[in-house]
C-alpha cells in the first residue's frame, strides 16, 4: 500500500478555490492538468509502499501526534511551484502549527528537513512539456505561446487568500495509482484521527 497522512480543506474552502481558479483553468487550456478537489490535500508525511502488516504501526504513530495536537485554523493563501512543473497553493493562517504536524507525522529526517506546506492543484500537461522541451532545444524566442508560462500564473495567484478552516482530524490515506479520473492516483481513506490535545 501507498501511504501517506494529509490534511484535507474543507468543502467550502475548496469551492472557493475552485471559483478563483475558474479564469486561470480557461487561460491556460490544455498547458496544466488539474487535480480534482475533492482529492486536494495538504500531505503531512508520505510513507510510501508498505505492506499492509505496517498499518497498525502508523496508526499508533498518528494517534500519538494527535493526542498531542489541538485544533488550529488555516487557510489556503498564496502559491508557488515546484520545477516550474507543479502548481501548488500556500498556507496562511497558523502555518507554524501546520509545519509542525508536518514534522511530527513524518518518520523520515531528510523529507522534515524539505517539507513546504501547501497543497497541489495542477500539473503540467505531458504535451506542454514536449512543447517546451522542444522551445528550449531551438532556442527561440519567436515561438508562439498558446497559454501563459507557469510563473505568470504563480503571479496572478500570489494575492489569493481563501476562507478559513479549522484543521480538527488527520487522515491516513492510500493512494492507488492509476486508478483516479484522467489515470491519476485514487486516494482512498484508511483512518481518521481527531486531534485532541489541549
Amino acid at each position: 500500500m501507498r501511504l501517506f497522512a494529509a490534511v484535507y480543506p474543507t468543502r467550502a474552502a475548496r469551492e472557493h478555490l475552485v471559483s478563483a481558479l475558474r479564469e486561470v483553468r480557461e487561460l491556460t487550456g490544455t498547458a496544466l492538468r488539474w487535480g480534482d478537489p475533492e482529492q486536494w490535500h495538504v500531505t503531512l508525511g508520505f510513507f510510501g509502499d508498505q505492506p499492509e502488516g505496517a498499518v497498525p504501526d502508523l496508526e499508533e504513530h498518528l494517534s500519538t501526534v494527535t493526542r498531542e495536537t489541538a485544533p488550529f485554523t488555516t487557510c489556503l493563501r498564496g502559491a508557488g511551484s515546484f520545477s516550474g512543473t507543479t502548481l501548488w497553493m500556500g498556507l496562511g493562517g497558523q502555518s507554524e502549527n501546520l509545519v509542525d504536524l508536518m514534522h511530527a507525522c513524518s518518520l523520515d529526517a531528510d523529507e522534515r528537513a524539505r517539507q513546504r506546506a501547501h497543497l497541489t492543484v495542477a500539473r503540467m500537461s505531458r504535451a506542454e512539456r514536449s512543447r517546451k522541451a522542444r522551445e528550449q532545444r531551438r532556442r527561440s524566442r519567436t515561438i508562439a505561446r498558446s497559454a501563459p508560462e507557469l510563473p505568470h500564473v504563480v503571479h496572478a495567484l500570489s494575492v489569493y487568500k481563501g476562507p478559513e478552516w479549522t484543521v480538527s482530524e488527520i487522515r491516513l490515506v492510500a493512494s492507488v495509482l492509476g486508478e483516479g479520473r484522467g489515470g491519476g492516483a485514487l486516494h482512498q481513506e484508511v483512518e481518521r484521527f481527531p486531534l485532541r490535545g489541549r
